[in-house]
């Protein structure tokens, strides 16, 4: 049953979809108002990557379960693209408004904090899947690879850029200014993102080291876009679709709680 609170929002039942829905449009908006930055960005960083291997490399590099090394590239690199772009745009977004003193402008409207997390979320899967639509457009025309398991790319891209968008929330958050959001950014989400397979099959890593990268929840996504474009992976991923679906619930719980409680959002 439709009701209308007294700030005169129409909700639905318990959730003010209005609401949620505006939150999102305007994370959206954000990122789609400097698309060059945001989205053609991200291909030509991606395109420098592969030329840059192709030319390091060459065709003396054999091939890697069972296709030429570019192939086996250009799935990683076109997730862990997806998950940057999806940290940064939450990220960003609740880090700028901090630093500003606007983050006000959000927790004030009759959201709650489920809401206001989903609001983010949309923003940086909206940016993931649109950065995502234009690499698997460009290794088609490029490299012609296509997509072996569509429902599999989609589920990936969708929870990968989810989880990191949550990550990029917790982050944001955690930090007080913009020099710790670097520091988190250079020490935990790139090592975690260039540590988790993209350039290399794990299964030719140490087992200690092997086991520690099964337990990366990135090492699952970067696999999984390589089983969904290519076929082939080093892990299974129905079991990959769940472990970044826990990851991603416990990481919107934490959310959650950080805008309950307004821990390091409130004066």
């Amino acid at each position: 049953m439709a009701k209308t609170t007294g700030m005169g929002k129409r909700r639905f039942g318990r959730v003010n979809w209005m609401g949620l829905f505006t939150l999102g449009e305007r994370e959206f908006r954000r990122f789609f108002n400097i698309w060059a930055q945001t989205v053609a960005a991200p291909l030509i960083t991606a395109g420098l990557f592969l030329l840059v291997f192709s030319i390091a490399i060459g065709p003396q590099r054999g091939e890697v379960m069972g296709v030429p090394y570019l192939t086996f590239l250009a799935p990683g690199l076109m997730m862990m693209t997806v998950i940057q772009n999806a940290f940064a745009n939450t990220s960003s977004s609740i880090m700028a408004a901090k630093v500003q003193g606007n983050i006000v402008d959000t927790l004030m409207p009759p959201l709650s904090p489920l809401e206001i997390v989903l609001g983010y979320l949309i923003g940086g899967i909206g940016r993931g899947l649109l950065v995502a639509v234009a690499m698997i457009a460009a290794m088609w025309l490029v490299l012609g690879i296509g997509i072996a398991h569509p429902l599999y790319a989609i589920a990936f891209i969708i929870l990968g850029s989810a989880f990191m968008g949550a990550l990029g929330i917790f982050a944001s958050i955690f930090a007080r200014k913009f020099d710790q959001m670097a520091a988190i950014t250079n020490f935990l989400i790139t090592p975690l993102a260039f540590l988790s397979g993209t350039f290399y099959s794990v299964e030719a890593l140490p087992k200690v080291l092997r086991d520690l990268t099964h337990a990366n929840p990135i090492f699952y996504l970067i696999d999984g876009a390589r089983f969904s474009i290519l076929g082939v992976s080093d892990a299974s991923p129905a079991f990959g679709l769940l472990f970044v679906t826990v990851s991603l619930v416990v990481m919107i719980a934490i959310c959650h709680w950080f805008f309950r409680t307004g821990y390091r959002l409130k004066p």
